[in-house]
């Protein structure tokens, strides 16, 4: 049957594209412009569950003499908006019917819709609930993956992620992070599971500080009530910051590569979860921890300092052994209300390396720090030894990590804070 596709036939049912499928031994293939399309699947891992929970179907197209067409060049084939839609649901069809008898009856099938697709197609023919009757397939185990980009009507998009929603399926949002990423997208589509581009994984293979804004990005996904997915993870290193990332999905070639040999799917040899997981124990174990590394480190001038300031003496003359540490940026004494008492106290080697262009920050008399996490744990805890992970720091726009401790003095509660240089953590720790 030739796959070409008359205009007036802009949306084509399921009738019309089963003559474009084949049986091929257990498998299915499809036809398409003198071309044989078949489907590979690459698994997606829960690094909780330590097991794979659903495959990301890819198509996979070769010529007459077998030899593979890039998929670049088979979606090139289809010259109008009518063949872009048959092609992405032929596709669609060839993927369900496949997975549909596949071994695996529990995880998810992750399936592409073509941007072309959301913006010019219509839902309103229900092509994809037949699809899932005739196939037999639960909707509940299909993820649909909208890629992340511009579009120039957000409504249509929004009603396409709402099809397949009301149908039962869960989406995900895919390439998020690849040049067009917005938190907007997701508050408006609420995505279940949003997919992470691999650049953001490579830069962060390479760089301290966007690896710290790959984690930041995680924690904003889970807070606005979605699932992350990391994909493109190709080496152990990879894997490591995935792990400590917290994203609850993973994919790439380190875990497996697709495969469109499906029936020996069932003796695959995927990585070994456990024993990537121990090693990523293991290296947190020895990788040195501010919460007590720091702790060990300061805490008995911290202490010393808190008990001078408790019997009355000048807070210079108090805090002057923690401010001779190369590490330490300032300190200073704040109520129990969070309102800096005094001015602070900046050690030699910031005074030096002060920054001007951040000049009007830096006066914080009278400053209010009560919104601080590591104040309030302060002042609910007195006595107690305070540390946080590094952030940035107000006074200077650089990264720091604060110790804190409440105690009493004349039965007023008071909290010392001192400010370390994030940079300089691992030379003060090399000491211990």
């Amino acid at each position: 049957m030739s796959s070409s596709l008359p205009h007036e036939l802009a949306a084509p049912d399921v009738d019309l594209l089963s003559p474009m499928l084949t049986r091929d031994g257990d498998t299915w293939i499809a036809d398409y412009q003198g071309l044989k399309l078949k489907t590979a699947l690459q698994p997606i891992f829960s690094l909780s569950h330590k097991r794979v929970v659903g495959y990301e179907a890819l198509i996979r197209a070769f010529d007459p003499d077998n030899a593979s067409v890039l998929p670049l060049h088979l979606f090139e084939l289809a010259a109008s908006d009518a063949e872009n839609l048959l092609l992405d649901r032929l596709c669609r069809y060839l993927h369900i019917s496949n997975y549909s008898s596949f071994h695996d009856q529990l995880n998810w099938l992750f399936l592409n819709v073509s941007p072309r697709v959301v913006s010019t197609g219509s839902q309103a023919d229900s092509f994809f609930g037949e699809l899932l009757k005739k196939t037999g397939l639960p909707p509940h185990r299909i993820v649909m993956e909208i890629v992340e980009q511009p579009t120039d009507d957000a409504e249509k998009l929004r009603e396409t992620v709402s099809y397949y929603q009301q149908l039962g399926c869960l989406t995900a949002i895919d390439d998020f992070g690849a040049g067009h990423s917005n938190f907007e997208r997701i508050w408006n589509l609420s995505p279940d599971i949003v997919k992470l581009d691999r650049t953001l994984l490579t830069r962060a293979t390479e760089d301290h500080k966007a690896r710290q804004i790959l984690n930041g990005i995680v924690a904003l996904l889970h807070q606005s009530g979605c699932l992350v997915l990391l994909e493109g993870v190709e080496t152990h290193d990879q894997a490591m910051i995935s792990i400590d990332a917290g994203v609850d999905f993973v994919q790439g070639f380190y875990f497996h590569r697709p495969s469109i040999l499906l029936d020996q799917m069932r003796s695959w040899e995927f990585a070994d979860l456990d024993r990537l997981l121990d090693d990523y124990k293991s290296r947190s174990r020895v990788t040195l921890d501010p919460t007590e590394q720091l702790t060990s480190f300061f805490e008995n001038d911290f202490r010393r300092a808190v008990d001078d300031l408790r019997q009355g003496e000048p807070m210079n003359d108090a805090c002057s052994g923690l401010l001779d540490h190369q590490s330490v940026s300032r300190c200073y004494l704040v109520d129990e209300n969070g309102v800096q008492i005094r001015d602070t106290l900046v050690s030699d080697t910031t005074t030096r390396n002060l920054d001007p262009r951040f000049r009007p920050l830096e006066s914080t008399t009278s400053a209010d720090w009560y919104r601080q996490q590591y104040l309030r744990q302060a002042i609910a805890r007195p006595g107690t030894l305070h540390v946080t992970a590094p952030y940035l720091c107000i006074t200077g726009a650089y990264m720091c990590v604060t110790l804190s401790m409440g105690y009493y003095e004349d039965d007023r509660l008071n909290v010392l804070c001192c400010d370390i240089l994030a940079n300089a953590v691992d030379t003060a720790l090399k000491k211990l």
